[in-house]
């Protein structure tokens, strides 16, 4: 099987020697997406709500970019730097992500100034 780039101008370019995706076969793996602007680099908002839009909004356009959408996910991989903002993430993911919900992994780090959330996608395939 061959690995195949995937990377669309919707999203942000990666600051960091990283692929926006990588698809191999029916799997696609999307790289940790922030909240920055595809055209400005700009962090987009200043609360977790916002910045989980957009950090979503830039999970999709990968996805899309690779040939797959939000139903093709089987995990989503969220990190945020303070366990307060969970109930915040959890109400703007949901309304985002709509049900069935995907398998999800939340974990707390520290993250670029500004930044409150970075998530990942994996998704698979019917091909």
């Amino acid at each position: 099987m061959t690995r195949t780039v995937v990377a669309t101008d919707e999203a942000p370019a990666p600051p960091a020697p990283l692929s926006q995706g990588i698809r191999k076969g029916p799997v696609l793996q999307v790289s940790g997406q922030l909240p920055f602007h595809p055209d400005t680099g700009d962090i987009v908002g200043t609360t977790v709500a916002e910045q989980t839009a957009q950090v979503l909004r830039n999970v999709t356009a990968v996805l899309k970019a690779g040939g797959a959408g939000l139903a093709d996910v089987v995990m989503l991989r969220v990190h945020l730097t303070d366990p307060a903002h969970l109930p915040e993430l959890n109400e703007a993911y949901a309304a985002a992500v709509g049900e069935p919900f995907p398998a999800r992994t939340t974990v707390y780090m520290r993250l670029p100034p500004g930044v409150l959330v970075e998530i990942d996608a994996l998704a698979v395939l019917d091909d």
